[in-house]
């Protein structure tokens, strides 16, 4: 019997117009290439005789099931997905797709973006609009300051700039 585990909160459904299309690309990818790879593989392990001592064969139809799963969800996800490819109307304010820079009391400079939680990447800069730090800045204009609260004690950032891509460019 498996270990019971809570269900986690479904992340926020939306999502950049890149971070759409690298999902696509992946499920493109596993889907038409990775796939049809382990399939065949699977096919050769198989014509080699005995399956239940066949660690290629084994290993295989469990890469398959891996590569299942990830589809399913991929194309689930994809469904659901709203894609965010417009600036809000009021460009002073944070909100999804904003580019943020930030300073905090040593007066280090640090700069996100707030993406969909299927396209997070902290050391490229883009966060989640589910992490604390997003909540926390929603809605702040230039000047507003806010206090995170971690682990290792209360973080007091100031924003510094709030940018959004060019009316030309989609977010």
């Amino acid at each position: 019997m498996g270990r019971y585990r809570t269900p986690s909160k479904p992340g926020s459904k939306v999502i950049t117009p890149e971070g759409e299309k690298k999902l696509k690309q992946e499920l493109d990818y596993l889907w038409r290439t990775k796939r049809p790879e382990v399939t065949q593989a699977v096919s050769e392990a198989a014509a080699l005789g005995d399956r239940s001592e066949n660690a290629e064969y084994i290993y295989g139809k469990k890469q398959l099931r891996e590569i299942d799963r990830r589809v399913r969800f991929l194309r689930k996800r994809l469904e659901d997905m709203v894609v965010v490819n417009q600036a809000p109307a009021d460009q002073s304010k944070i909100y999804f797709g904003a580019w943020i820079t930030l300073e905090d009391e040593n007066e280090k400079t640090v700069t996100y973006r707030i993406v969909g939680p299927d396209e997070f990447d902290v050391s490229a800069g883009l966060i989640s609009i589910d992490s604390p730090l997003s909540r926390a800045l929603l809605n702040k204009s230039v000047g507003d300051e806010i206090h995170l609260e971690l682990p290792a004690g209360t973080v007091i950032y100031e924003v510094l700039k709030v940018e959004y891509p060019s009316k030309d460019q989609t977010l």
